[in-house]
């Protein structure tokens, strides 16, 4: 739900100008940081995460009209499960939200829901566009309720590369 929110916005540089210079870095790199990130977050919260459930996604770029770049430059979206009880959703989500903005991140989703179960949500992201998300995921009736990490990188190149221009 709040991955789908921030997806559009994870490939912008932030500026209008499609040829500012991108970030560079190793996508074995932004893995590695993408797992250190969301354990560090994890562990502000004091909750587990469950590592046979991460996810990898390496994402093309898009530009404003939705063009594709082929100079390699990639985002990464990350996440994994936490066993987190759903009665712990909501106090997760209230501790980010205090201690994120303390480590540079600005809160730019928050919701608690209480219907027919528990359940939050919270989006983050930092001046460099590295988004941080934590959420409740499953519907508790016929998919298991879970709570997900998750941690998304601006768009990248990989060092060497000559930025294609536009």
């Amino acid at each position: 739900m709040l991955a789908a929110l921030l997806l559009t916005a994870a490939c912008t540089s932030g500026s209008e100008d499609p040829n500012v210079p991108l970030p560079r870095r190793e996508k074995d790199d932004a893995l590695r940081w993408a797992k250190d990130y969301t354990a560090y977050v994890a562990k502000l919260t004091d909750v587990e995460l469950l590592p046979d459930t991460e996810k990898v996604h390496f994402e093309d770029c898009l530009g404003k009209n939705d063009e594709v770049a082929e100079d390699g430059r990639y985002s990464l979206f990350y996440y994994v499960y936490s066993p987190a009880p759903a009665t712990d959703h909501t106090r997760i989500v209230r501790r980010l939200r205090s201690e994120l903005p303390k480590r540079g991140y600005e809160v730019t989703a928050y919701r608690e829901f209480k219907n027919a179960y528990e359940s939050a949500t919270l989006g983050a992201r930092n001046k460099n566009n590295y988004t941080v998300e934590a959420d409740t995921v499953g519907s508790g009736e016929d998919k298991p309720q879970r709570f997900s990490f998750a941690v998304r990188t601006p768009c990248m190149l990989p060092p060497g590369v000559e930025q294609q221009q536009f």
